[in-house]
Order: C-alpha cells, then sequence, then structure tokens
C-alpha cells in the first residue's frame, strides 16, 4: 500500500519514496501545449508547490519518474531545459533590503547552474536579465521560470505601507524583465495565495494569463471526489464517504468540487 505524502511537495522524494499521487499530469500538458506565461492562485496547502515541482522535473527530462502518468507516452524526453526555481515560501523579508539580499541569494545560487558571476556592479534586474542570458548561452535552450509564493513578501507587510510599497516596487521591477527577454524564454508559471497585487505586480509583464478562474484548469491543484475514490480506496475502507464529503470537500474554481490536499491526507492518516 503507497504511503500518504502529507507535507511532501518535492515531485521526485514523493515518486521514488513510494508515496501516493494523484495524475495531474493531463493539465499541466494541456497547460505547455497551450500557452507560455502563466498565474495561478490557490489557498495556501493545496498543491502549488508539488505542482511546481512537477513542472520542473518534466522539463529536466526525468522520464524515469513519470513512468504509469498521462504525460507518460506523450513527452518528447531527449529535450530538456534550464529550470530557474524562484520559491519565496521560507523567505524572511521585513523590508526592501531583505528583499534584495533574498532576491541576490536566488540569482548566486542559480548561477551555479551556468557558471554565472553575481555582478555587483549591476542591479539586481541587470544581473537576473544577465542571468537567463547565460543560461541561454551555455545550453542554447530557452528557460523555465518557477515562481512559488509570489505573494508572501508583500502579504507578511501587509501592515507597513511605506515597506509594503518598496517591496512592491522591486518585485515589479524584478518581474519586468521577464518582458524583454521573450525570446530567451520557453515556459514561467507564478503561483501565490492572493490575487490582490497583481494587477499593479505584473503590470510589465502584460502576456501574463490568469488561469486561477479558468475552468479547464480548476482541478490542476486539489482531489476531486473520483480521484479520493480512485488514488486513497485503501485508506477509505470502512469509512463514511458522505461524511468525509461533508466535512472537507467544498473548494471550487469553476471546475469540480475539491478536497484541499493537505486537510484530507491529515484526516486519512489520523
Amino acid at each position: 500500500m503507497k504511503k500518504l505524502s502529507v507535507g511532501i511537495s518535492d515531485f521526485r522524494e514523493l515518486i521514488e519514496g513510494g508515496y501516493i499521487y494523484v495524475d495531474k499530469t493531463k493539465y499541466i500538458y494541456n497547460l505547455i501545449n497551450n500557452g507560455k506565461y502563466y498565474f495561478l492562485s490557490r489557498p495556501r496547502r493545496f498543491g502549488k508547490s508539488l505542482l511546481l515541482s512537477t513542472i520542473r522535473y518534466l522539463f529536466e527530462a526525468k522520464k524515469e519518474l513519470f513512468k504509469g502518468l498521462y504525460i507518460y507516452n506523450k513527452w518528447n524526453w531527449k529535450e530538456s531545459y534550464p529550470v530557474i526555481r524562484i520559491d519565496f515560501s521560507e523567505a524572511q523579508v521585513e523590508n526592501e533590503k531583505d528583499l534584495q539580499k533574498e532576491l541576490k541569494a536566488i540569482i548566486i545560487e542559480a548561477g551555479k547552474n551556468c557558471n554565472y558571476k553575481y555582478n555587483k556592479e549591476y542591479t539586481i534586474t541587470r544581473n537576473f536579465s544577465l542571468l537567463i542570458k547565460k543560461f541561454y548561452e551555455q545550453t542554447k535552450k530557452k528557460i523555465i521560470l518557477l515562481v512559488d509564493e509570489y505573494d508572501k513578501v508583500i502579504l507578511d507587510n501587509i501592515n507597513k505601507n511605506k515597506e509594503v510599497e518598496k517591496i512592491r516596487k522591486l518585485l515589479k521591477n524584478f518581474y519586468e524583465v521577464l518582458k524583454g527577454l521573450d525570446e530567451y524564454i520557453k515556459f514561467v508559471l507564478i503561483t501565490g495565495v492572493s490575487k490582490f497585487a497583481k494587477v499593479s505586480l505584473f503590470s510589465g509583464l502584460n502576456q501574463l494569463e490568469d488561469i486561477s478562474l479558468n475552468k479547464e484548469y480548476g482541478n490542476i491543484c486539489g482531489y476531486t471526489q473520483e480521484e479520493l475514490e480512485i488514488y486513497f480506496k485503501d485508506y477509505l475502507k470502512d469509512l463514511n464517504l458522505d461524511e468525509i464529503k461533508d466535512w472537507y470537500n467544498g473548494y471550487s474554481f469553476l471546475g469540480d468540487r475539491l478536497y484541499n490536499p493537505f486537510d484530507i491526507l491529515l484526516y486519512l492518516k489520523n
């Protein structure tokens, strides 16, 4: 019996560790083949990080991890692409200076994969631009950019009017870099829990498509009733499905009614 993946958001760890993975690769396949720049808003603990991790390993052509999944026989595993992952979920940012340090660290870490040296004489945005170009120069492949919890650093400082505006402005300038680098970019997905700052934060990146309430991708995160009963049938024996449904099923993003993955996994485990 496969294990319950409570708190695990790394796709490789989940697959290699023998945990249950609810196959969302059909949605990922459609997403990649129908666009390039996306924004997705979902509540916390709803599977956004796992979604980004799955996309990362897909573009890195880790074929062995996808055996038996929808996308396995549909993907070109001979092609791999450089992936830049920006994760703000653990960032401790209280002001603009903290965010500058965080962004600099992200660029330095990513630069190790393409021999890019951070240049102190340039701005953060200039370094970010050069990093992307360096990846392309070295690999001759367009880059994949995945951003997790884009809004955490704003939400953490929402009551500090002056500081939050400085943070917002720095992030806006950071993302605006992408608009002039279209020829070097293959795919972008930015995720977060809110949309309140979307218009002002990404106004310079006007090609970003918001799929938060797109019916086609309504089930891209979370578990449907059918998925629950198929993937977790061994854990549902002797349990009252109607009662579980009453307590845990109720999220909707214009697709099916959904279960929050973290909540239902905790329930099944305990």
